[in-house]
């Protein structure tokens, strides 16, 4: 298959698709000077894209690409998880607007089964975001909505997926909107006008009823691949037209829920993959199969955009030893955490959220790797796994280390006295500038103030098993690692 591939993650997945034979097209300018291959201009199967955030990728596309692509993702480690994207752009959903906000309205979507995996269900919904500006009308809550998705969101992040009043059919080289006549959206105006020329000199014009829109890869493109383009994009005009018109009225509704259980289109497939700390060194030993490359050249990039910069500096500079040990008192010396710093606990959980623990304040950093944090804790409730109340003004003491498969919480009262400590078991902690971060793996073990030590969750840990959350070898990580903490403890 055909994969475009963009971000920081570029030259190793470039690596390990022509390493299973297939084929990167539209390659960026360093893929190319780094690989001795051919790129093509054809347009993708499926694109590969970094996520905002830099912890990990989409990959949306055609689904014969798109399940292939999953495996070959999920195969730089074994914290890479992945998760089914029920919005994939150019899906077709009637919804309804459950709120208005200062740009636009919160519309509630009903997406089918993929959502979660689970197809006994049919009942998954999602939200998204639909600006005001792309619908002609003024929209308010409770009103009925036919949307595309523009453009989807991880499921990590705080994001809802962008969608559009308007529909749109097509991609890559062209894409056919309502309208009429033919636009060519190019930045640069030379190469525009040869284009517009060419396409007037094959006579190349949109069906009755729609626009083209033709993007910057139709002008590398050769006549061939231009009617090739033109073509797939009517066709999939015709089968959004086919569907439209099958569904009939918009957001037919029954007693405030949708009846209709699956997108009126789904033109593409999508997956979001996270990549842990063990997936980025998985990927620099790829990665390294092609250009010089530093320990940690991934995890430093996903730490911040300033480290990312770094990186291509120091390797620009010089040949790193491929065997050295990951620097992390120097990184953590140019770019964070330091003594007194805020750091965010970011807790992730299996089936794709991520959750803020709170912020905590650094107490202590080391070169190799370990970070101490504080945080004072509010009264109310109870400590988990601890039963023992929570009081306004104990403090939660967490030893962080990087690359460790858990890490101890020690909750003490305002006197200094130990109230109990719980250890989480999780991917390989990852202590960012701003942030550490992990997945969750359930299964946790608790040490009372009475020296008792409990073991808790292992029901969690084997439904998150079974829905497909935690793959098998994960999950049978996940028991070890509990079992080392319970006879250490």
């Amino acid at each position: 298959m055909n994969v475009r591939v963009r971000g920081i993650y570029a030259t190793a997945l470039t690596q390990a698709l022509l390493d299973e034979g297939h084929e990167v097209v539209d390659a960026s300018a360093p893929i190319r000077r780094r690989f001795d291959a051919e790129f093509g201009s054809e347009p993708p199967d499926a694109r590969i894209a970094t996520t905002g955030d830099r912890q990990g990728v989409g990959a949306h596309g055609d689904p014969d690409a798109v399940g292939p692509l999953r495996d070959l993702l999920t195969d730089a480690g074994l914290d890479a998880l992945a998760w089914t994207d029920p919005t994939p752009p150019g899906t077709v959903l009637d919804g309804t607007v459950t709120e208005t906000l200062g740009g636009g309205a919160v519309v509630r979507l009903r997406v089918g089964d993929d959502s979660d995996g689970d197809d006994s269900d049919g009942d998954a919904t999602a939200e998204g975001y639909l600006p005001f500006g792309s619908v002609d009308d003024r929209v308010e809550a409770g009103d009925p909505v036919r949307v595309q998705v523009r453009e989807s969101a991880a499921p990590w992040t705080d994001r809802r997926p962008e969608l559009d009043g308007s529909l749109r059919a097509g991609g890559g080289l062209v894409a056919l909107e309502p309208g009429s006549g033919t636009r060519v959206d190019v930045r640069n105006d030379e190469a525009a006008r040869e284009l517009s020329g060419m396409l007037d000199l094959l006579g190349l014009e949109p069906p009755e009823g729609w626009r083209a829109v033709w993007k910057p890869p139709a002008v590398d493109a050769d006549t061939g691949e231009l009617e090739a383009g033109l073509d797939r994009a009517v066709a999939a005009a015709e089968g959004l037209d086919a569907a439209v018109d099958a569904a009939g009225g918009v957001g037919v509704l029954d007693g405030g829920g949708l009846v209709r259980e699956e997108p009126l289109t789904r033109p593409n497939a999508g997956v979001w993959v996270w990549f842990g700390r063990e997936s980025r060194f998985g990927l620099d030993d790829r990665r390294r199969g092609a250009t010089a490359t530093m320990p940690g050249h991934h995890r430093v990039k996903a730490g911040s955009a300033d480290a990312s910069a770094g990186v291509d500096l120091a390797e620009a500079l010089c040949e790193p030893e491929a065997d050295a040990a990951f620097p992390f008192g120097v990184v953590a010396d140019a770019f964070g955490p330091a003594e007194g710093d805020a750091l965010r606990l970011e807790h992730g959980k299996p089936d794709g959220r991520l959750i803020t623990l709170g912020e905590a304040t650094v107490t202590a950093v080391d070169a190799d790797g370990s970070v101490s944090v504080e945080r004072e804790m509010t009264g109310g409730g109870t400590y988990d796994g601890l039963d023992v109340p929570r009081e306004a003004g104990d403090v939660a003491e967490t030893s962080l280390k990087e690359g460790r498969w858990w890490y101890p919480t020690t909750y003490r009262g305002r006197d200094g006295t130990v109230r109990g400590t719980y250890v989480n078991v999780c991917t390989p902690v990852e202590v960012f500038p701003d942030a550490a971060r992990y997945v969750d793996l359930h299964v946790d073990v608790v040490k009372h103030s009475d020296g008792t030590v409990e073991r808790v969750d292992d029901d969690e840990l084997r439904e998150a098993e079974t829905a497909g959350d935690v793959p098998e070898p994960l999950a049978e990580k996940a028991r070890s690692v509990a079992s080392a903490l319970e006879n250490a403890l």
